[in-house]
């Protein structure tokens, strides 16, 4: 399974960025799909997360300004970053969870990574 994560780029703050992770190669069955993101000199957090029925989850720092969703046809998930903060600026990557086929566990990919700055 790869991962193709665009949309990143420079705003300014209060901007908007859509961000997409298309899945591809040899898919069965995909779970939940999640953004997490990486600013300089911190850990990698979460953003937010979706699951297959479409239950989403935040982190309390994006909540109301962001939304998860996910196109299961198109094994996509995206993220719409509405008032964007410099704070909110990092390398935003996304995660799939795949499962294999029926009664295997379930394997973790991640995408490339993509660049948001939003400066002030």
């Amino acid at each position: 399974v790869q991962l193709q994560a665009s949309g990143g780029g420079l705003v300014q703050a209060g901007g908007s960025l859509r961000l997409s992770c298309a899945a591809s190669g040899n898919i069965f069955l995909i779970g939940a799909m999640g953004w997490y993101r990486q600013a300089p000199g911190k850990e990698r957090e979460l953003v937010a997360t979706i699951t297959s029925d479409g239950t989403d989850n935040y982190a309390d720092s994006v909540k109301g300004r962001f939304t998860i969703s996910r196109d299961n046809a198109k094994n996509t998930v995206y993220l719409e970053m509405n008032s964007l903060k410099p704070e909110d600026t990092a390398v935003y990557y996304c995660n799939v969870q795949h499962r294999p086929g029926w009664g295997l566990t379930e394997d973790e990919y991640w995408g490339q990574g993509t660049l948001v700055t939003v400066s002030s």
